[in-house]
């Protein structure tokens, strides 16, 4: 299944997009629209990053999955923006931010994210991240600690194999990566872009477990039961940072921020604002 040229085994992290059935199981559409007058483009880092910020109060960044853009968040944005500065922004290569280059990597866009708060003057805020923005999250606490007050991190992997992944999906993946490669030499400046996008969950992220060491910042990990992520993979992401909390959430694929939106929003807003406490875990 293929749209647009981008590979089938990204939709179901591409829901900002199409429906879809799938092993994640029917996920809910999202339109993708922008607010100019709550939108900015900031020169960072060698190309223009676009962002929206709403609300105010203590800084909130939110960070979407590969594929997709800012609207991920549309169910989101309108709890949270009611007592955090919500800020926004289509990660590098995707949506409005158009990226130049012809790499991509994660360590990449988590200084980007960086980057980007430095020049909206923002010293340092809470993170929360779906999907490969939950990978951006854990590298910004790593690569930035300073600039992560607290960090929740939704449908992240460590690692682009069958342990990472579920084996059906990396399997879907090999199958798109297999059909990319009959299409090259690309020429396109879209196909390009796509190409790129792909390579990048085909081929990242791969971070050693005992690097999640260096994440000192409390930090929430999700998963859904039924996610593309391997349950035990998330526990061990869990399990290998020090301050952590723990959220396997029932009845829940990929995209948990959508389809228990309430549950999902209210759990995280209780981290970011609550002492942490070791040692608890949670189940919806």
């Amino acid at each position: 299944m293929t749209q647009r040229g981008v590979p089938g085994f990204l939709f179901c992290m591409l829901i900002a997009f199409v429906p879809v059935l799938s092993g994640c199981g029917r996920l809910r559409v999202l339109t993708n629209s922008y607010n100019d007058a709550a939108g900015k483009y900031y020169e960072i880092r060698g190309f223009r990053m676009y962002a929206e910020v709403y609300g105010r109060g203590k800084p909130l960044l939110m960070i979407h999955g590969n594929g997709g853009d800012l609207s991920a968040f549309a169910n989101n944005i309108a709890y949270f923006s009611k007592k955090y500065k919500v800020i926004l922004a289509d990660s590098r290569a995707h949506g409005r931010s158009a990226d130049p280059s012809d790499s991509l990597s994660f360590e990449m866009m988590a200084d980007d994210y960086s980057a980007l708060l430095t020049a909206m003057h923002v010293p340092a805020a809470y993170v929360l991240g779906w999907s490969d923005g939950g990978i951006i999250a854990l590298e910004m606490a790593m690569r930035h600690p300073e600039k992560v007050l607290k960090l929740a991190s939704s449908g992240a992997n460590l690692s682009a194999d069958s342990i990472g992944l579920r084996p059906d999906v990396w399997l879907d993946g090999v199958k798109d990566y297999n059909t990319w490669q009959k299409r090259t030499p690309l020429t396109g400046e879209k196909e390009k872009n796509d190409y790129k996008v792909f390579m990048l969950d085909y081929a990242q992220p791969d971070i050693p477990v005992k690097e999640l060491g260096r994440i000192k910042c409390p930090a929430l990990i999700i998963g859904g039961d039924n996610d593309l992520i391997p349950v035990a993979h998330t526990r061990q992401i869990a399990g290998s940072i020090s301050k952590s909390e723990l959220w396997i959430v029932p009845n829940s694929g990929h995209a948990t921020l959508m389809d228990h939106s309430r549950s999902f929003n209210k759990r995280v807003d209780e981290f970011f604002h609550k002492p942490f406490k070791p040692h608890r875990r949670h189940r919806l």
